[in-house]
């Protein structure tokens, strides 16, 4: 090769293999070149050169070292999102490919992940997805339970059950159905506390509610202004510890009314004077439109959560 060739091979914005690309995000994410090297399965002195070389083939510095580690450069931040989206399509490519290999019966193979609120996640999602496992052994699902909303458009999760109309373009949604809220307390409760009347009369009571306001609180509280922190006794923000002390006969919380069907010992109170419609929604990515195993969970999640949300309280 002669010395004209070298030069060109040198210069930057030549084609730039994905790996290196793949090493400089998870130099990002971990923040040192050893943690890269420990997440991704790599030597610490191949992260380097891998660093190295995109470095001169875009002929930028996209690093810095300081005491804290390795600090991002204003290039390397321009191009995270770019890096980031790679990985996202890496990672579909390798999602299709998986779910191509069928197995010895033919069934559907592919890891999905879906995430929703620990209600829902324990209470509600369970029996859909025992159903699924039944008709789908070949299918995974990886069950993420969180009150903070998962980012779809970064990949934290394939599939989200929502509380909220999504509003993200790169999303397919769909409206599942309106869930109930009411008011409820366990009957020996109200039996030594009274049945309320009125929404005053609350303030005599033992309230269970939220300890950190969320937007989605705040929300609901436009339709019952005086739900608020300082009128509680108990406090949490798990809904599922909210649900706990409901059903133990600690006071009077807000609960689905659907869950409080199926416990026997709760007793809706003022159901004349406070209902909570809430929209449930169901999303997923555009990109994994193609993917057979997302399409699979995400159908079967639409058909078990309308049946639930369609049956007579």
């Amino acid at each position: 090769m002669d010395s004209k060739n070298k030069d060109l091979d040198n210069k930057p914005g030549k084609d730039i293999g994905w790996e290196l690309y793949r090493t400089f995000l998870g130099v990002l994410q971990e923040g040192s070149q050893s943690g890269a090297a420990r997440a991704l399965g790599l030597a610490q002195p191949t992260v380097g050169r891998h660093i190295e070389a995109l470095e001169q083939a875009l002929g930028l510095p996209l690093f810095t070292r300081s005491q804290q580690g390795l600090l991002p450069t204003e290039a390397a931040l321009t191009l995270r999102e770019g890096a980031e989206a790679m990985a996202h399509q890496a990672a579909s490519l390798q999602r299709l490919a998986q779910e191509r290999q069928l197995g010895a019966q033919g069934q559907l193979r592919g890891v999905v992940r879906v995430t929703a609120s620990e209600v829902m996640g324990v209470e509600v999602l369970p029996p859909i997805l025992a159903r699924l496992a039944q008709e789908e052994p070949g299918l995974v699902v990886e069950l993420v339970l969180s009150n903070r909303m998962q980012d779809l458009l970064q990949r934290e999760a394939d599939i989200a059950v929502r509380m909220t109309a999504p509003t993200q373009e790169q999303l397919i949604a769909r409206r599942l159905g309106t869930l109930e809220l009411g008011l409820f307390a366990r009957s020996d409760y109200l039996d030594r506390a009274g049945r309320p009347a009125t929404l005053e009369d609350l303030a005599t009571h033992r309230l269970v509610g939220y300890d950190q306001e969320t937007p989605f609180i705040r929300a609901a509280r436009q339709g019952f202004p005086s739900w608020r922190r300082e009128a509680f006794a108990l406090r949490s923000d798990s809904d599922l510890a909210q649900l706990a002390l409901l059903r133990a006969g600690a006071g009077i919380g807000v609960c689905q009314v659907g869950l409080a069907r199926r416990s026997p010992g709760l007793e809706r109170v003022l159901p004349e004077q406070l209902s909570l419609p809430l929209d449930t929604w169901l999303a997923m990515h555009e990109d994994l439109r193609q993917s057979l195993a997302c399409k699979r969970v995400f159908e079967a999640l639409a058909e078990g959560l309308s049946e639930m949300m369609a049956a007579p309280a």
